[in-house]
């Protein structure tokens, strides 16, 4: 079957190439969701009198719920190397600041390593998450794997 995309390898990568994703705004359903599917039932996400009395006064969203937003397959990179990825080998994750409900996030992928591996290339990607404000929330890195091109 032939890609309506054009597939993209290790060489193709360049330092300082961007990838976007869609912004999502969170909702309750989203905290409730996440909550549900983990098991994190800490009040100061779903409870409004119990994060009243926090230092942040409403209630937070779950941090691995932010993480999950930066997710290469929802970037403007997955469909590019359906065929390329090896794997997904590493990520780490810094929280700057907090979201809460009603907050739009716009994560954002830059290529800042590449090197070259006997079984593929690694891609170094610095992850970020702003809010509607331009605040930076999430900031980290993922690493993946990328087969080289095929020899023709």
């Amino acid at each position: 079957m032939e890609r309506l995309v054009k597939q993209v390898f290790f060489e193709d990568f360049s330092v300082g190439d961007r990838f976007g994703s869609p912004s999502r705004t969170l909702t309750d359903a989203h905290f409730m969701f996440f909550a549900g599917m983990t098991g994190d039932a800490h009040p100061i996400h779903y409870d409004d009198e119990y994060a009243k009395k926090t230092r942040f006064g409403r209630r937070l969203a779950h941090g691995l719920l932010l993480t999950s937003l930066t997710a290469v397959g929802a970037s403007t990179l997955a469909p590019l190397i359906e065929d390329s990825i090896v794997a997904f080998l590493d990520q780490s994750t810094r929280f700057v600041a907090p979201a809460f409900v009603g907050d739009t996030l716009k994560p954002d992928h830059e290529v800042i390593g590449l090197e070259r591996k006997r079984s593929g290339g690694l891609v170094i990607l610095k992850v970020t998450l702003t809010n509607q404000r331009g605040e930076l929330v999430l900031e980290g890195q993922h690493k993946y794997l990328i087969a080289y091109r095929p020899a023709a």
